[in-house]
């Protein structure tokens, strides 16, 4: 299991399960659309790719496009 998961840090970062999930799908189907990784694949899956980049602010909502609340303090 990837180390940024134990703890809820990554969750609250993008505002809740929910907008964490949705993110992870959304980012997935990219890459598998042929979308460059933001961080080196070093022989991950798309899933442990799309964590490491969300973990490290590579990618995040872009809460004004979305039109998601904001409602969750973020980092």
């Amino acid at each position: 299991m990837n180390e940024a998961l134990k703890s809820d840090d990554i969750v609250e970062k993008v505002g809740g399960r929910f907008k964490f999930t949705a993110l992870i799908q959304r980012r997935i189907a990219e890459l598998i659309n042929g979308a460059r990784p933001l961080v080196e694949r070093d022989g991950r899956s798309d899933f442990e790719v799309v964590i490491e980049e969300i973990a490290t602010d590579k990618i995040t909502i872009d809460w004004e496009k979305s039109g998601i609340v904001k409602s969750y303090p973020t980092k």
